[in-house]
């Protein structure tokens, strides 16, 4: 379920997710390898910063596109 409210300037994990193409899993493993941070939220309702994801965004999509780009 998403959350109501979600200040501007953030995301859910949901949104997240759909924004880099990858699973909640896979948010929750950003998060556990430090490429990713929680901007708020309670502990089951985490937000995230937008221009966090979209830079994790184009760094993703730098590297599959050959070059080689450090998170």
């Amino acid at each position: 379920m998403e959350p109501l409210y979600v200040p501007a300037g953030h995301m859910t994990a949901h949104q997240v997710a759909q924004q880099l193409g990858i699973t909640l899993d896979g948010v929750r493993q950003l998060v556990r390898r430090g490429q990713l941070h929680h901007a708020g939220g309670t502990p089951r309702q985490r937000w995230y910063a937008t221009q966090e994801v979209r830079a994790l965004a184009r760094a993703r999509r730098m590297t599959t596109s050959g070059a080689l780009v450090k998170v």
